[in-house]
């Protein structure tokens, strides 16, 4: 029995942040270290972050005067998660709309949620089941705080129920808010990986229907005695971001590795893969993989170009990288590879349905 995604819908909010807080941080940084910062952030491959924080009364950003961010210490824990049970849910039926549009929504058995950038009791996944108005006889599994490869881990658990269960109609969807996580620090490393992360939510529908991708066989590693590279510390004032400028050089490095690479491309040589779904954590993780595994310089197109539109939304990135890739050319040996805490490698093989 397959399994497949039949589509993606996709949602962000409509304020644009991105220029407005590149100047709040760099407004923070050491004047020797201006020169160093500006080229990093010219390089990020990011045009576009999209945040749930309204703009002020004149027209101004969260970190503006009047804005959510604007005076320090900035707002607490508590604060940012009564946002997030306002607005993650709303987005992530933005997104259950878009889907709608392109596919029927109807008889939902299942609903799998992933989200890492906010935490509500009753969860997410009940208060979006019961806005959309699902059955309460609907079986839900929220996967929480497993960062960006969680969009794997929420298809892989679609899969799995689908294949037991052919005639499930499985629900996906990521919404992270990671705007709320702003932090009040002045070193270069964490500024740059916070001016990485935006907000956005996808949804999909996952059915034994031989519509869309099929879902093959997933896969998972782990970089050896890498668990303090990617990490979410939650403190009184939001989850902190750490993302070591590590990253990259370990990824590249571990992929020269026979048995890491084998495992990172579901055991599939790299030139016979034409079709890649890498989750678009940054433009040096997007380049560390082009190179290591020696991939044509548009292989990763779909990837940069969802970087470029909305920056790195964690869990949902890899959904709007997938509903690209729907759209385009057929696919016969696909891979969709994500990166997160561990430093762990998830993902999964797919191919245009028949």
């Amino acid at each position: 029995m397959s399994a497949y995604l039949n589509a993606v819908g996709s949602a962000v909010p409509g304020h644009d942040i991105h220029a407005a807080f590149i100047a709040w941080a760099r407004s923070r940084v050491d004047a020797r270290a201006e020169r160093v910062f500006d080229r990093m952030a010219s390089r990020s491959g990011i045009g576009h972050r999209w945040s749930v924080l309204p703009p002020t009364a004149d027209g101004g950003s969260p970190v503006d005067d009047a804005g959510f961010y604007a005076a320090e210490p900035h707002p607490g824990t508590s604060a940012r998660m009564v946002l997030y049970a306002e607005h993650a849910p709303d987005l992530a039926i933005r997104a259950i709309e878009a889907l709608r549009e392109k596919v029927a929504v109807e008889g939902i058995t299942h609903l799998v949620v992933a989200s890492c950038t906010g935490f509500v009791a009753p969860g997410i996944d009940q208060i979006i089941a019961r806005k959309i108005g699902l059955s309460s006889s609907v079986e839900r599994l929220l996967i929480g705080f497993m960062g960006c490869y969680a969009a794997i881990v929420a298809l892989r658990s679609a899969r799995h129920i689908v294949r037991s269960d052919p005639d499930a109609r499985v629900l996906v969807v990521t919404v992270e808010l990671s705007t709320l996580h702003l932090q009040a620090v002045s070193e270069i490393e964490p500024l740059l990986a916070m001016l990485q992360f935006g907000d956005g939510a996808a949804a999909a529908l996952v059915t034994a229907e031989p519509i869309g991708f099929e879902l093959q066989v997933p896969f998972a590693t782990t970089l050896p005695d890498s668990e303090a590279l990617i990490r979410w510390d939650i403190t009184d004032a939001g989850f902190a971001m750490h993302l070591s400028g590590e990253v990259p050089g370990r990824i590249a490095q571990a992929l020269t590795d026979p048995a890491f690479r084998a495992a990172a491309s579901g055991g599939q040589p790299a030139e016979t893969i034409d079709g890649w779904a890498v989750h678009a954590g940054g433009r040096s993780i997007l380049d560390a993989v082009t190179h290591a595994m020696a991939l044509q310089p548009d292989a990763l197109d779909a990837s940069r170009a969802v970087l470029a539109d909305n920056g790195n939304m964690s869990s949902a990135t890899l959904m709007f990288v997938l509903k690209r890739l729907l759209t385009g050319p057929r696919i016969e040996r696909g891979v969709a590879l994500a990166f997160g805490p561990g430093l762990a490698a998830e993902g999964l093989g797919f191919r245009s349905a028949p």
